[in-house]
């Protein structure tokens, strides 16, 4: 019924906050499920709080002790009320985005993103990024010479970026990362509030496999 919907153009997905747990504020205000989420607002959260919330086509978890500012810098996104800036100023970050690009600032570095799903982790000596899929251009503050450019199907790719290389402990700006702290079911379970599908889903479908990951 809902892919038909869909298809029909009459299916709208769940606006603004779809799941809250624990405190959860926009602009320094508590909201609940069902709170409405715009670019401009600043979500935080507290400690053992989570949120997930839908800004168009776009789909976010927010785990605890985060600050995310949201933005909406260019013509087009304003004038469709979307998120193209999204500034984690410390704390964790999962997010599945549709088309369009979007500038992902943290303390260490900035990335723009093309439609992707990403996971995020940042403090003011170190961020982890893994572009789960998709792509992005990374490109560290301490040494934007250094830009990286990643493109991956099923988590290839996180690195650490450093403020420094005194704090990195290989002495490099960016440096090759596990994968922490989110799943592929969380993956599943955003991309599915909008009716999408990660492009692993296929690979497993087919039989090709997830190709890396550790899932």
């Amino acid at each position: 019924m809902m892919r038909n919907a869909l298809a029909l153009g009459t299916y709208k997905p769940p606006a603004g906050m779809y799941f809250v747990k624990g405190d959860v504020k926009i602009n320094g205000v508590v909201v609940q499920a069902g709170s409405p989420v715009n670019p401009g607002d600043t979500v935080t959260t507290g400690t053992d709080a989570m949120a997930i919330f839908l800004i168009g086509r776009d789909v976010y978890l927010v785990r605890d002790a985060t600050r995310l500012e949201i933005g909406s810098e260019s013509a087009e996104a304003m004038k469709q009320n979307i998120a193209d800036v999204l500034r984690i100023v410390n704390g964790k970050m999962l997010a599945v985005f549709g088309q369009g690009h979007k500038r992902l600032e943290m303390p260490t570095v900035v990335a723009g993103i093309r439609g992707s799903g990403v996971y995020v982790d940042a403090d003011p000596q170190r961020a982890y990024i893994c572009t789960c899929y998709g792509i992005a251009d990374l490109t560290p503050l301490a040494d934007p010479t250094k830009h990286q450019t990643v493109k991956t199907r099923h988590h290839e790719s996180p690195r650490f970026v450093y403020a420094a290389r005194s704090v990195s402990p290989k002495n490099r700006i960016i440096v090759k990362a596990p994968v922490v702290n989110h799943t592929d079911a969380e993956l599943i379970r955003l991309e599915s509030l909008v009716l999408r599908e990660p492009p692993f889903v296929d690979s497993r479908r087919s039989g090709n496999g997830g190709g890396g990951g550790g899932y």
